[in-house]
């Protein structure tokens, strides 16, 4: 029996182990289809034969409490990302906001900003004008909380805050020299056992390439997710986008080898679902990323190209897309408010069901 097919029949019997899953990451291109066939089986048998589509268009804005300040600056970012987000900086504007938001019949809200220098978000002094609007709508509200300390768990907890998004990596280097953080890994279990504490809705993700655009200890961070939230409901993978005016060298990622870590996302979870986020590569590989995404197993996506749910049509034809209108983290439990109007995917309604 080949090597190959001896790491397909562990895989497939559940008898993987951790260094068999780095040894899946060296595999050559023309050894890996069986392995995506079996990534896209376990996601039919386990999801159906169904893609959740997310569209967070107005109705489901990026809010930064920071503006565009973050006292980390991190390498991969450097506040691009929260330029593109609605600046609010205060709690009456904030207030305002989302009850505006949901009188205009928004769904919810992500509520972000920059780090400060021990990697958390100044979410606390924020958190009883949320707790206010979450008593008096029915917004869907999530956070990054970055790494936080147990009285802002406790008040995101009171607040019923509805999801945190936590970003997970257990890469020193990239904790180091990416995201210049002076901190200890075990400062990651730390925060996860403090939102468990207050039974808190933890959405994992993972950033795929932020070791200079290329793999490390992808797996690593999977190994943490699966020995401190067992098989969570969802895990949502981002790739990194390399910067344009870093002064550090980052590489593009390879579509295959993004899904190769997605298939192993997988392979771990198979009651998970798995969500292609919206921080991922775009132009001339975007469609290539979204279809080999879909090839390793993922149910839901962010504003996915036309043309790859073109392509997944042909190649599947009695596949069902369902449409939501707000980001991709959000807990089944929601849908029925998050369902998106004809008039909100316009783009897509040639190729809708």
């Amino acid at each position: 029996m080949s090597k190959t097919r001896e790491l397909l029949d562990k895989i497939q019997s559940g008898t993987a182990t951790w260094t068999d899953f780095s040894e899946f990451l060296n595999l050559d291109s023309k050894d890996l289809e069986p392995f995506f066939q079996l990534a896209q089986n376990i996601t039919r048998r386990n999801f159906g034969n169904i893609l959740k589509i997310y569209n967070p268009t107005a109705k489901f804005p990026a809010i930064s409490i920071t503006g565009s300040n973050c006292a980390l600056e991190c390498e991969h970012c450097n506040k691009k990302y929260l330029k593109g987000m609605k600046q609010i900086l205060n709690n009456k504007d904030l207030e305002l906001f989302l009850k505006d938001l949901h009188n205009k019949n928004g769904v919810g809200a992500l509520i972000s900003g920059g780090s400060e220098i021990d990697g958390s978000v100044p979410l606390y002094n924020f958190l009883d004008t949320i707790k206010k609007v979450k008593e008096e709508t029915n917004l869907i509200i999530n956070t990054h909380t970055g790494l936080l300390k147990e009285e802002t768990a406790k008040k995101l907890a009171e607040a019923n805050v509805d999801i945190i998004s936590f970003d997970i990596n257990m890469d020193e280097e990239v904790v180091r020299d990416i995201y210049h953080l002076d901190i200890d890994l075990d400062e990651y279990k730390k925060a996860i056992d403090l939102l468990k504490k207050y039974d808190l809705y933890i959405v994992p993700h993972i950033c795929v390439g932020l070791h200079y655009g290329k793999l490390n200890k992808e797996i690593e961070s999977l190994k943490f997710i699966k020995e401190n939230l067992g098989q969570p409901s969802l895990i949502v993978v981002i790739v990194l986008i390399p910067p344009k005016n870093s002064e550090i060298n980052f590489e593009t990622l390879e579509p295959e080898v993004i899904a190769k870590v997605i298939a192993i996302t997988r392979f771990i979870f198979p009651q998970t679902e798995i969500s292609l986020g919206c921080m991922r590569p775009r132009g001339n590989i975007k469609v290539e990323v979204e279809k080999n995404a879909l090839k390793a197993g993922v149910t839901r996506i962010e504003i996915p190209s036309k043309d790859t749910l073109k392509w997944l049509k042909k190649n599947n034809s009695e596949i069902q897309f369902k449409y939501y209108s707000a980001c991709c983290a959000i807990p089944n439990k929601f849908e029925n408010l998050a369902q998106s109007k004809k008039s909100e995917i316009k783009r897509y309604l040639n190729i809708i069901n």
